[in-house]
């Protein structure tokens, strides 16, 4: 039993390196992580994709920025009636490929986005707006 010595100032013993490990006493079960954090499902690690990297999307801690509440610009000029004829209007709210562009990219309300995509719709029909973007 020369190999159960004491450790200085710590007052553990080393065990033996052929017995096999005792299993610790049962103290508290670690906390388990149901969301997206760090260590939990989903979450990202130090090295995994995006994670670490200097630059990278992980990096600096969370991105602090003020975003300003999109208001619908037909409200807020007091727009009632969205024609079909208007193509220059029309032509703000269509992408380049010619979808027509969701309320939450343009801040749109709902009553007007509905009436709006009508009127877009309508302006396709009869030729002053493409259906489809240039194809590339």
């Amino acid at each position: 039993m020369a190999d159960e010595e004491k450790k200085v100032g710590t007052g553990e013993t080393a065990a033996p390196a052929s017995a096999p490990e005792a299993p610790a006493a049962p103290s508290a079960p670690a906390p388990r992580s149901y969301g997206r954090g760090p260590g939990g499902p989903g979450g990202r690690r130090p090295g995994g994709p995006g994670g670490g990297r200097p630059g990278g999307r992980g990096a600096g801690g969370p991105r602090k920025f003020f975003r300003r509440k999109k208001v619908c610009k037909f409200c807020v000029e007091k727009i009632d009636s969205i024609n079909y004829k208007d193509v220059r209007l029309l032509q703000g709210f269509v992408a380049e490929r010619g979808k027509i562009v969701p309320r939450r990219l343009t801040g749109v309300c709902t009553p007007h986005q509905r009436r709006l995509s009508l009127a877009i719709k309508q302006a396709r029909n009869i030729a002053l707006l493409p259906f489809a973007g240039r194809a590339s």
